[in-house]
């Protein structure tokens, strides 16, 4: 059953699902924006193929951009092999947010 569900869910709602559990973000939106790469390599006539993403998280405290980033694409390894082909990706912390 709990498989089931997991299928059901959208591809956007399971990405906020994993990076949720991963970073415990205090900020996050992850937007589809498929509609805007019609016609480009990889996307699909079902969308649900290019996202942008923002996270919040104190996780990414020490972290340099390209390890927060290297984080969020392990995150989500899964949806890259399920049919995901792009993310743009904007990582801050509370404090980097608030400057």
């Amino acid at each position: 059953m709990e498989s089931e569900a997991k299928t059901k869910l959208s591809r956007k709602d399971r990405m906020e699902a994993i990076l949720s559990s991963v970073f415990s973000p205090s900020l996050l939106e992850v937007q589809d924006v498929s509609n805007e790469h019609i016609g480009h390599v990889g996307s699909s006539p079902s969308g649900e193929t290019h996202y942008r993403v923002f996270i919040q998280a104190e996780a990414f405290r020490e972290m340099k951009l390209i390890d927060r980033h290297r984080a969020v694409y392990r995150a989500l390894d899964s949806e890259f092999s399920s049919g995901l082909h792009a993310l743009e990706i904007e990582t801050k912390t509370e404090q980097e947010t608030s400057k």
